[in-house]
């Protein structure tokens, strides 16, 4: 008789995605997960294939998850520069508040395992891709309705809203003064005028 499955995998991969955020991979055992996800190790290596395939589905949620809600909310802005505003000071204030100081799974994720993963630099390379190519396009429905100069680079603009994003979940743990990240916040905006 086929044993029955008493967890969703759906739930157990979120929970996995929030230990590996908080943990990294290197620290989070086998004991950890199983502990943490409430599963025997056999469901967890017969389910997930064992540690490493659940990290990798676990960073793979965490980006679509972002992506997502970040294409969401920038969608939804009547204005480009305004939009691109709330969405720093959204991250600034997410950061200062985070009491784990978890930071970002995906930057946490690059300074540990990137390069040396290849399957793992791959995820991270199209994340950032896709995330700068949403900026860009954002940015170019900005110069289309006038509130961005066509004359503005817009792919290193992309860029660098990205590096400065992914940047301050990692300055965020030295540096916590809400004013002096809206100030480099505006500095990157001031760009746009």
């Amino acid at each position: 008789m086929p044993r029955v499955k008493l967890f969703n995998e759906e739930e157990i991969l979120k929970k996995s995605m929030e230990l590996f955020w908080k943990k990294g991979y290197h620290a989070t055992s086998i004991q950890d997960m199983v502990t943490h996800l409430g599963i025997n190790r056999g469901s967890l290596y017969d389910t997930f294939g064992g540690k490493k395939n659940l990290f990798d589905k676990s960073l793979s949620l965490y980006c679509s998850i972002n992506q997502e809600a970040t294409f969401e909310f920038l969608k939804n802005e009547k204005s480009v520069k305004s939009g691109l505003k709330k969405l720093f000071e959204i991250f600034i204030t997410d950061s200062i508040s985070d009491r784990d100081q978890k930071g970002c799974f995906v930057v946490n994720t690059t300074t540990e395992l990137n390069p040396n993963d290849i399957e793992i630099n791959k995820v991270l390379l199209e994340n950032k891709n896709r995330f700068e190519k949403m900026f860009c396009d954002l940015l170019k429905l900005g110069q289309d309705r006038g509130e961005i100069s066509k004359d503005k680079d817009i792919q290193s603009i992309a860029f660098l809203i990205y590096t400065l994003l992914s940047g301050i979940r990692v300055v965020v743990r030295l540096e916590s003064s809400k004013k002096k990240l809206l100030n480099s916040m505006n500095t990157v905006l001031d760009i746009l005028d």
